[in-house]
């Protein structure tokens, strides 16, 4: 197996362009095309390095095709590979109609789990992804039209936004379980 058979740049690995729309069909024929070029399985015979280096490329793959498959981390992943690193960790600053908007997302979420009212946790789920999609639409079409500071503010309010559809979710499976 040789080293120019693959790419550092994730969308290269995959022969994408490096964009935010993804066709995923060919995102899952390329994956499957590299994982078979790639699998372990096929270095059996072959020398320990030989093998280590397919394992790697394995993997390699695999994290190339988890982040590229979800919007949020596709967005991510083209912001660093512009050389944008969105600060998530330490840059918080939203504007303020976002964070009243967060702020009642989480004391609805709060309100319905008391309440254990699976209908309005249901009710703030399906607003929670509506607001995904609308914002996938809004940071796609900024990382296209190379906003990059205005899509790195993007996609931060879309890890908030995620991390209260996956805690909607998690109260409406206590609820269910």
């Amino acid at each position: 197996m040789k080293d120019a058979q693959f790419q550092d740049d994730y969308f290269a690995l995959f022969g994408l362009p490096a964009r935010f729309e993804v066709d995923e069909a060919a995102l899952d024929a390329a994956y499957r095309t590299v994982q078979s070029r790639a699998h372990p399985d096929r270095f059996a015979n072959a020398g320990d390095a030989e093998r280590r280096v397919a394992m790697q490329w394995a993997a390699r793959a695999n994290e190339a095709y988890r982040t590229l498959r979800q919007p949020l981390k596709r967005a991510i992943y083209l912001l660093s590979l512009r050389g944008v690193d969105i600060q998530a960790e330490s840059n918080t600053a939203m504007a303020p109609a976002f964070l009243m908007q967060q702020m009642e997302w989480r004391e609805a979420l709060q309100d319905a789990t008391e309440a254990r009212d699976e209908a309005r946790l249901d009710a703030l789920l399906r607003a929670l992804r509506q607001e995904k999609r609308e914002r996938h639409a809004a940071l796609g079409a900024l990382l296209d039209g190379a906003d990059d500071a205005a899509a790195g503010a993007a996609a931060r309010q879309l890890m908030f936004i995620e991390k209260i559809e996956h805690d909607t979710s998690e109260a409406i499976d206590r609820l269910e379980g």
